[in-house]
């Protein structure tokens, strides 16, 4: 058999065994395995392709578990909460879209998951939407746009793993996403929430309250330790001084513990953090297996000979792939990570910058990331209390932020190659 039907064969082996509630990392490995033996490879070269697969995504598993310092700091310290909460009350209930979807950004900009992020303005979110009669449905569309946004600019594990594969600088790959999250913002918040169809359903009334900012740390400390990794990150591009992920974030989740004085709940917050984490780097092996049977099979040459057909430069293969492997896990991270491993190479050899090919597959990464056998479908439903038909209806406009994002992106590289 045909070593890219082969692989296609281990991605749909996988995704079916993630619908029926099968762990994704053990999915994925068995998907790799079946995948590589259809593909014609032997036992011995299939293990040894997905040993050298999960070789590739290490060092981001490694950087992906140190991160966990500073989402665990965010987290439990309430320190996200804090700042979503001033950012509410800065643009006002009027501004309601804007201020969640932006809140959500921000979150997701500073390094928190995105579902993460979804889940602790929620609480806000339906407050408000309680009070202003705003059908849930429409409130989690925009949180869910902005956390897409936020995800393209992020020092999240989608954009740690695509830099790591491009070899490009991470803070440099977040940057070049700026504007393109930026549009996704304003699509977000002035299209896709005006034109969104109101179902009849509204927000329960029993729905969590916002918590109590007394509880809370107050903002200027809250802010310290996203400032402070985002300022580590930034020396490279401004002053030629390289701080690795691997220490920029933990440093300034450490940071931000010191100035909220909340040094007694470290342990508590690190382990918190690496919990979170762990679910990831466990998935990014498993992602991993994968990613090496598709580097040994013809499927990127498949995509390009399509791509030629179309009449379509070969530079979009690094969006279209991104795309591709995030429909196929449902996630982004692991979506990036399958497509920067996966086309790398391919993508760079058409005279495409590591840079910009981080960005565009990190971007496209972001379209079909929401499907149903992926946990952020779940997660982002359950919290606020969709049934599963609801939570359904909301992926055709997801989908379409995430083109938006994809599409800018796009154009950014053709501006400024």
């Amino acid at each position: 058999m045909d070593s890219t039907i082969g692989a296609l064969l281990g991605l749909l082996v996988a995704i079916g065994l993630i619908i029926k509630k099968v762990s994704p990392a053990y999915s994925l490995i068995l998907g790799a395995l079946i995948g590589g033996l259809a593909g014609g490879l032997s036992l011995e070269e299939v293990v040894a392709s997905m040993t050298e697969g999960v070789k590739g995504v290490s060092s981001a598993v490694l950087r992906i578990l140190t991160a966990g310092v500073l989402s665990g700091v965010l987290i439990k310290t309430g320190a996200a909460m804090t700042i979503s909460n001033a950012i509410i009350r800065f643009w006002g209930e009027k501004r309601v879209y804007l201020a969640l979807a932006f809140a959500t950004m921000l979150l997701c900009a500073v390094g928190v998951f995105i579902d993460v992020a979804v889940i602790t303005v929620a609480p806000v979110a339906l407050s408000i939407g309680r009070r202003l009669g705003v059908p849930t449905p429409q409130l989690l569309l925009v949180m869910i746009g902005g956390g897409k946004c936020g995800n393209i600019i992020s020092p999240n594990p989608n954009t740690i793993i695509a830099a790591e594969n491009f070899g490009a600088d991470l803070s440099s790959v977040m940057f070049a996403n700026v504007v393109p999250a930026l549009i996704g913002l304003l699509f977000t918040v002035f299209v896709m929430a005006r034109f969104f169809p109101v179902p009849e359903r509204r927000v329960h009334s029993d729905c969590e309250t916002v918590a109590d900012d007394r509880t809370l740390p107050p903002l200027w400390s809250s802010l310290v330790a996203p400032v402070v990794t985002i300022l580590l990150l930034a020396l490279r591009p401004l002053c030629g001084i390289t701080v690795d992920p691997l220490i920029a974030l933990p440093v300034g989740g450490l940071c931000g513990l010191l100035c909220m004085k909340q040094w007694k709940n470290a342990l508590p917050s690190i382990e918190f953090g690496l919990q979170k984490m762990s679910v990831i780097a466990v998935l990014l092996i498993g992602t991993g297996t994968i990613a090496g049977v598709i580097q040994d099979s013809t499927l990127k040459d498949h995509i390009l000979v399509l791509l030629d057909h179309i009449s379509v430069g070969k530079e979009l293969i690094a969006p279209v792939s991104g795309i591709l492997m995030s429909a196929a896990t449902a996630s982004t991270t692991a979506g990036a990570t399958l497509a920067s491993a996966s086309f790398a190479d391919t993508i760079l050899a058409v005279g495409v910058s590591s840079v910009w090919g981080a960005a565009m597959v990190n971007a496209g990464s972001t379209v079909l990331d929401h499907l149903p056998h992926g946990s952020f479908f779940h997660a982002t439903g359950g919290v606020c209390e969709l049934s599963f038909k609801e939570r359904l209806k909301l992926i055709p406009y997801e989908s379409l932020i995430g083109a938006v994002l994809t599409l800018c992106s796009t154009l950014m590289y053709w501006i400024c190659r």
